[in-house]
């Protein structure tokens, strides 16, 4: 079992962030069985077999326009419509938040924090879900696919988040929190500091190399780890 201690040391030294960036799915709200769901119908009407939930976790984490074409080729876009409509049938009645998520939303709302989403759901997904939570007035936005020219890793749906707004992520401490490897690179990328939400069941998503996830980018130093939201309300309280 790999030695995460440094790690936990590391978001235990966090300093108070000035704007907080959050990934969506599967780090403020629980939707690994929704996409398996659609995942897997998907690949079943494309003559493929299913993937399963262990492979979506793997595996899942570009945006459609990005992941798919490399899936299923010239078909991509008949196979994005399957997923999506798929999706779409299930997801409001069964989408909700993790685990303490609420709680530090709430914390980072009354500290003043400004609160973003950047996600590779498609955008109108993404508000339609925030919306059905009762969440989505608490972000100053909610970027998903689509709606910048680059889906995430880009740096450009952050860039298109912070727009207008005074801060910089050069000079102002902004976290970017998210589960796989697309939030860190999208972190770097955007010049935000990377922390990993980790999942309490299944650990660390194994699309983040343990190098990077051991030393950080160019040997900067762990990146920053922890597993229940209640942890980041306890460290800004």
């Amino acid at each position: 079992m790999t030695d995460l201690t440094k790690n936990h040391e590391a978001f235990l030294r966090l300093p108070k962030p000035k704007a907080v960036i959050f990934d969506w799915d599967n780090t403020l709200v629980d939707t690994w069985p929704l996409i398996q769901t659609a995942i897997d119908k998907t690949m079943v009407e494309m003559g493929r077999e299913p993937w399963g939930l262990e492979k979506v976790r793997n595996n899942v984490h570009k945006s459609m326009r990005e992941s798919f074409p490399e899936i299923f080729g010239n078909d991509w876009q008949k196979a994005g419509e399957i997923y999506k409509s798929t999706y779409r049938a299930i997801h409001l009645d069964q989408i909700q938040l993790l685990s303490g998520a609420s709680d530090l939303i709430n914390k980072l709302e009354e500290l003043g924090v400004l609160q973003f989403i950047v996600s590779n759901k498609v955008g109108t997904t993404l508000r339609k879900e925030a919306a059905k939570i009762g969440i989505d007035k608490k972000f100053f936005a909610l970027i998903g696919a689509t709606d910048a020219n680059a889906d995430k890793p880009s740096r450009e749906p952050v860039d298109l988040a912070l727009m207008g707004l005074d801060l910089d992520p050069k000079k102002d401490e902004i976290w970017f929190i998210g589960d796989t490897i697309t939030d860190v690179e999208c972190a770097y990328n955007s010049g935000c500091r990377p922390i990993i939400y980790c999942h309490s069941e299944i650990g660390v998503s194994k699309t983040i190399p343990m190098k990077l996830l051991l030393e950080g980018k160019s040997g900067a130093g762990a990146l920053p780890i922890y597993c229940d939201h209640s942890d980041v309300t306890k460290l800004l309280s």
